[in-house]
């Protein structure tokens, strides 16, 4: 791994019951999974203590001034959410914009990726996980660019509209390559998660990212870890 193996900042006063998810993908053009995800804010999330939202929530992020009214509705029923639950957001690479002002219109508090939490003597990780699938080495390439607040400030000081397009475009991309790649390669690599677990006293991690849901378990070095893939 790169420097995403740096000491994450730890959040030890999470409250119980915590929830775990990531990418929902939320755009107006999946009416049925936005249904479904404002009946889960307005239902099962109001019981949990803390609600830990994974990344790439939505679709597509170009910037916190994105006036769109599905955005909008989506933000009113996080900050709905968010009076009765602990709502804490980290950015994934299709919401990696989500900054913020995003974070007040929508009552949660951003995390950096990757982040910890300490419940009583269990250790958990939690990261998006793009960054953990370093076989790809053009997406990783594209992280690294993305991420550089020096191209974040180019992107962001262009008109709405142009931001858009770029992003359809970049959509696009990514969708055609993604049908010409090896399946493994956008997987996690093991040295990576590997590298996580011994930096980090081997916790449990939770991501998403790949979309491939599971429970993994390791013997490392004599430990026993857990990494949970979100679906």
């Amino acid at each position: 791994m790169s420097g995403e193996t740096a000491k994450p900042d730890s959040f030890p006063d999470a409250q119980l019951p915590a929830l775990f998810i990531a990418d929902i993908h939320l755009t107006a053009e999946r009416p049925r999974t936005a249904e479904a995800f404002f009946a889960f804010l307005a239902g099962p999330a109001r019981a949990a203590g803390s609600l830990f939202i994974l990344g790439d929530l939505f679709d597509y992020w170009v910037g916190d001034d994105d006036d769109l009214p599905f955005n909008r509705e989506v933000c009113d029923a996080l900050r709905a959410a968010s009076a009765e639950t602990a709502i804490h957001f980290i950015p994934g690479n299709r919401d990696l914009l989500a900054g913020e002002g995003f974070a007040r219109r929508a009552g949660v508090e951003l995390l950096p990726d990757p982040a910890t939490l300490q419940f009583g003597e269990r250790t958990l990780v939690l990261s998006h996980g793009d960054a953990f699938c370093t076989d790809d080495h053009a997406y990783q390439a594209y992280r690294r660019q993305v991420r550089d607040p020096a191209w974040q400030a180019g992107f962001l000081a262009q008109p709405l509209a142009t931001r858009r397009k770029i992003v359809a475009g970049v959509r696009a991309q990514s969708e055609a390559a993604k049908q010409e790649k090896r399946s493994e390669i956008m997987d996690v690599n093991p040295e990576a998660v590997a590298n996580l677990l011994r930096t980090h006293g081997y916790p449990t991690i939770i991501h998403g990212h790949t979309h491939r849901p599971a429970r993994h378990a390791y013997l490392l070095d004599g430990h026993r870890c857990e990494r949970h893939v979100l679906a």
